[in-house]
């Protein structure tokens, strides 16, 4: 439960009169992985206190609101930020599709009939990037589509085989689309480069791609953490190896003096592959990228790969998955 001071509010006849809530904006489209914050600001009648507030998406005759900061399926993902000024915003991170909602928010007061719930509130609609072919083999057409419209005229960026190949303000690929049955096309949008969309193969199914397991962890200096992708190559793969994104040329981190001796790499084709660094240093803080070698292309360094944040804090970073392994006595604890 969430509970804030007395209101402040004006004097007013009691009822409906002397309450309302306000959103801004009443609807937001988002995409999936990001973080929200649901703009609100309430007011109350004159003389009640504030017991409870609560965010819900259940409603309905006979319905008891439910409370999403004791929501299993929010939990670790929501904040309330409601102060005493009457603000009343909500925060959820890493959002999910299934997160696809009206949101709207109740307050409780301690005099009779002091319940509030404020209509009509924000219809929430989180949406995944995924690339459409459509067109014959010659002539195919490449489109990022969501299935909701994103606010304020995104850039879209195109991906071939994890190079960056092209930005515009236009959802569809401009160039020519490549003939060669190895070739992958992925998009993102510009600002949230690390929530793009899966690689499509765009002549058959046996394309070269990757697909990182996650996009943001946060780990504990001193511990252990394992980053993985899955990858798949068209032609015979003859290399493999992670890299920081921050080095001028990518260089493989077994080769790296500063990991020496605290990275290792486990898995194998079309399974996950595996980065494990050991004894985590703040400094290891850094994106990290998968890349490969075949006979007939490498893939590309531009690809957004995994941030790690590695943090001294006990308390970690609201904004990342988290994955910790600590070894402590031979037994190995995931969080």
């Amino acid at each position: 439960l969430y509970v804030i001071p007395l209101c402040d509010c004006v004097s007013v006849v009691l009822g409906q009169k002397g309450w309302s809530v306000t959103y801004t904006p009443q609807s937001i489209c988002i995409l999936k992985g990001s973080t929200v914050e649901l703009s609100c600001s309430y007011k109350c009648p004159s003389g009640h206190k504030v017991t409870t507030t609560l965010w819900s998406t259940e409603w309905g005759t006979g319905i008891e609101p439910n409370n999403l900061g004791q929501d299993p399926k929010y939990e670790g993902r929501v904040d309330y930020h409601g102060d005493k000024k009457k603000d009343c915003n909500l925060k959820i991170r890493d959002l999910r599709e299934s997160d696809s909602a009206t949101y709207r928010f109740r307050l409780l007061t301690d005099q009779e009939g002091g319940k509030y719930s404020g209509n009509p509130g924000v219809t929430l609609s989180v949406t995944g990037l995924q690339v459409k072919v459509t067109g014959g083999h010659q002539d195919k057409t490449l489109t990022c589509i969501t299935t909701c419209t994103l606010a304020d005229n995104p850039t879209y960026i195109w991906y071939k085989n994890g190079q960056h190949l092209d930005e515009s303000t236009s959802p569809q690929y401009k160039d020519p689309v490549s003939s060669n049955y190895e070739d992958s096309y992925s998009c993102a949008v510009k600002g949230h480069e690390d929530l793009l969309s899966p690689a499509v193969c765009v002549q058959g199914q046996s394309c070269s791609r990757v697909n990182y397991t996650k996009r943001r962890i946060c780990v504990l200096k001193g511990s252990t953490v394992d980053i993985s992708c899955t990858y798949v190559g068209y032609d015979y793969i003859t290399s493999t190896f992670w890299f920081r994104s921050d080095k001028s040329t990518p260089e493989d981190l077994t080769t790296d003096p500063g990991y020496a001796g605290r990275v290792e790499y486990t898995g194998t084709f079309e399974g996950p592959f595996i980065l494990r660094i050991t004894d985590l240093r703040e400094e290891d803080s850094a994106e990290y990228r998968f890349t490969f070698k075949t006979y007939s292309i490498e893939w590309g360094h531009s690809f957004p790969g995994t941030t790690l944040t590695v943090t001294g804090n006990t308390t970690l970073t609201e904004h990342y998955d988290i994955l910790v392994i600590l070894h402590l006595q031979n037994i190995m604890i995931y969080w």
